[in-house]
């Protein structure tokens, strides 16, 4: 098959430009609990501001929604916002709270990883300020908790949100990878064909599978995790981000 021309380049965020969970060790420095202990904390003491309520109750709740999420996401390729996950335990619980009690729990757990945030991967902001000069850039990510107005957020404190022109996350597009519709976003927002972009991405299923799957091409990112392909053939594998322009370059006519 013949190369074709770059048209855009596109970018996973979590194990890709950040090194997912690196931020837990900041957060026990800082004498925080971990996120996850975080989250069902901040929405058991709104609870009891309002009413007696067990933690362990709550907890439940919480690992029950937690694992429904991740069944929506895997099997119907959408990602439930914060708001919508915390409204399906209050119906679990029978409980409801007012808007603003409401409202500063889903603020207080999506803007975690912005208060205190993870690493950047190594190289990832020097490879992005060279790869701008030639290419149109953009960012497809999955939003888990932090939503797509925070992870922007995310990218600014890092300096890194002014090499991006477009930016697809699921909670504002409505789908999550590897559903065609994030990889048509992008080509309809740089008015070109799907098959002139290169995905780069640490999962083979959702970064490899995903652009594979609408003609698009995928570039393994294994400067933070090294995953299982699992049957999946990415089109070109990348270990340093201080290589990344030269691999893309070999993609190229």
């Amino acid at each position: 098959m013949s190369k074709k021309a770059i048209g855009a380049v596109t970018f996973d965020l979590w194990d890709c430009m950040f090194c997912d969970e690196t931020d837990e060790p900041k957060r026990a420095l800082a004498g925080l609990p971990p996120k996850k202990v975080a989250r069902r904390q901040l929405l058991h003491e709104a609870l009891e501001a309002e009413a007696p309520i067990d933690r362990a109750l709550v907890d439940l709740a919480f690992d029950t929604a937690d694992a429904a999420f991740r069944k929506v996401w895997h099997e119907e390729f959408v990602t439930w916002t914060t708001r919508e996950r915390v409204e399906v335990i209050l119906a679990a619980l029978e409980r409801s709270l007012p808007e603003a009690s409401l409202a500063r729990v889903v603020d207080g757990i999506e803007r975690m990883e912005v208060d205190i945030s993870p690493d950047m991967a190594p190289g990832v902001r020097e490879s992005l300020a060279q790869l701008k000069e030639k290419y149109n850039l953009a960012v497809i990510s999955d939003a888990i908790f932090s939503p797509g107005r925070y992870l922007r957020q995310l990218l600014e404190k890092h300096d890194m949100l002014k090499y991006f022109d477009c930016f697809v996350f699921s909670d504002e597009i409505g789908k999550s990878k590897p559903h065609p519709a994030l990889f048509e976003a992008v080509a309809n927002h740089f008015d070109i064909q799907v098959d002139e972009i290169v995905h780069i991405g640490d999962r083979p299923h959702n970064d490899i599978g995903g652009p594979h799957a609408v003609g698009a091409r995928g570039l393994l990112l294994t400067v933070v995790k090294d995953r299982p392909l699992d049957g999946h053939v990415p089109d070109a594998v990348c270990d340093d981000y201080a290589r990344l322009a030269d691999v893309l370059a070999s993609m190229e006519p």
